[in-house]
């Protein structure tokens, strides 16, 4: 898709659609007042009429020629003293998503041409993530991206890199949205060979031989019960100065779970494509990260697993040695993300990371806490943790920081049989026992976790995105790279 900078009147346009945003607070204005004009003041007497308020996301499709365009739609911006990074983002993908329902080869946005660089930027990304859908196999699409995207902006460098984020976030999404069958270990680190390949990126993978052979037998615990065989894939984007640390994102990459003997129900089952949405934001993220050629080392770890129930797959009662020599007593096979990240952290430990965050659909207890929107953060290191949500909540990705105490939540973990075990005491602070658990193979190294299992996957859709894979958390961690070391 081809993004344009845009300096001609709404009224002079070549597309085949315009969007307009108007404020809920302030006067018309701009390309808005334009259409306002040429329609007789038609958008005014919508507003005068409450038939349209300019709340956030609100759109009102206006059926008439303006120019080439066949149609314009207004686009509610919320109240302007409000108006963030994050809503710019949200403000266009809503514009976009609704505009997508029909086939346009070239759609034009002329959301508010004063907009600083970064609401520039997030909106070009907004506007490529709401035209793409969850429906890529489907024969008869919901959503039609465009061809063209034209945008309004005294900000034109922020159309590149708008551009950039919006791919990393949508290849974020189609692989968590492809299903099993498609996306599997051997296939996704295929997948992350190209991305390599086209970003100039040094990509490792390490086949199960490989895997024995480095003692990552809490990973091949998992893969134990699928013909799929486990793979870990390592990135290196070496953009920083040599010898510099690097920033490790690590990610869970369960291309399928069925709960392995710990079966889950099928309703559960039905969306568990989605549990490999920690490893596919890692890749997006990097993916961008090097596109913008930004001035840092980072190191992207994916571990990949199906966990099935097979005549070999991981019993309960298992005890398990994991790759920095820490025994693990297997009380339930459905909480088999920590032991697949319980490796992969290691390796990351091992490559000397300076700080890591990790990305995981972990638990279920973590959505019971914070809802289907907002990821919970888990730390060693509070300012490291504080500047993971300081870039969140810039890009408008919430997230929310849950206690780590030692002395209440280290006990919970504690096996009588091994050194620890894979699940804490029955329902209690389950995301916060998952995040001890992790916390064991981080040694010293500064260290967050991200538990994404409600914001990852999208069961209903939104104004401004469909349901289904969401991409969220890869500006955020393209917003930690680029504040690193500032």
């Amino acid at each position: 898709m081809q993004i344009q900078s845009l300096s001609s009147s709404p009224l002079e346009t070549a597309a085949d659609a315009l969007a307009v945003g108007i404020y809920e607070d302030a006067p018309l204005a701009g390309a808005t007042a334009e259409v306002d004009k040429a329609l007789g003041g038609a958008v005014r007497g919508l507003i005068d009429r409450k038939e349209f308020s300019g709340g956030s996301y609100e759109t009102a499709p206006l059926l008439v020629p303006m120019g080439q365009a066949k149609q314009a739609l207004l686009v509610g911006l919320g109240k302007k003293d409000a108006f963030n990074t994050g809503e710019a983002f949200r403000c266009a993908a809503a514009a976009s998503r609704a505009l997508a329902a029909k086939s346009r080869s070239d759609v034009a946005f002329y959301l508010d041409e004063g907009w600083n660089a970064e609401q520039s930027e997030s909106g070009v990304a907004g506007a490529l993530v709401g035209c793409l859908g969850q429906d890529i196999h489907r024969a008869e699409k919901k959503r039609h991206p465009f061809q063209t995207i034209h945008w309004s902006t005294k900000n034109a460098a922020a159309i590149d890199s708008g551009r950039i984020l919006g791919n990393a976030v949508n290849l974020t999404r189609n692989l968590v949205n492809s299903p099993a069958d498609e996306i599997y270990p051997e296939t996704f680190a295929l997948r992350a060979a190209e991305v390599a390949e086209n970003h100039g990126l040094e990509i490792e993978v390490w086949d199960e031989k490989k895997l024995a052979a480095e003692k990552c037998n809490a990973l091949l615990a998992v893969a134990k019960g699928s013909s799929r065989p486990a793979r870990l894939v390592i990135l290196k984007y070496n953009g920083g100065g040599k010898g510099d640390s690097p920033l490790a994102i690590v990610g869970k990459g369960v291309t399928f779970d069925s709960g392995g003997l710990s079966l889950k129900p099928s309703e559960a089952m039905l969306t568990m494509k989605c549990d490999k949405a920690g490893a596919c934001t890692m890749l997006g993220a990097v993916q961008a990260i090097a596109a913008l050629k930004l001035p840092i080392n980072v190191i992207g770890i994916a571990g990949l697993v199906e966990n099935m129930t097979g005549p070999a797959a991981m019993k309960l009662g298992d005890v398990l040695t994991a790759r920095n020599g820490r025994t693990i007593e297997v009380h339930n096979t459905d909480a088999e993300g920590r032991l697949v990240l319980a490796d992969a952290l290691d390796v990351a430990v091992e490559l000397g990371a300076e700080h890591i965050i990790d990305l995981a659909t972990l638990t279920g207890a973590v959505i019971v806490a914070l809802g289907m929107e907002v990821a919970g953060l888990m730390t060693n290191d509070p300012p490291w943790c504080d500047a993971v949500a300081g870039a969140a909540r810039k890009v408008g990705e919430p997230v929310w920081e849950l206690p780590m105490y030692p002395e209440i939540y280290d006990d919970l973990i504690k096996s009588e049989v091994a050194d620890i075990k894979n699940v804490g005491e029955g329902r209690w602070a389950g995301a916060i026992t998952a995040a001890k658990f992790l916390e064991q193979f981080i040694g010293d190294t500064s260290w967050t976790h991200i538990d994404l299992a409600g914001p990852a996957f999208r069961e209903k859709p939104r104004p401004w995105i469909d349901a289904g894979g969401s991409g969220q958390y890869v500006r955020t961690l393209v917003e930690v790279a680029r504040a690193w070391k500032k």
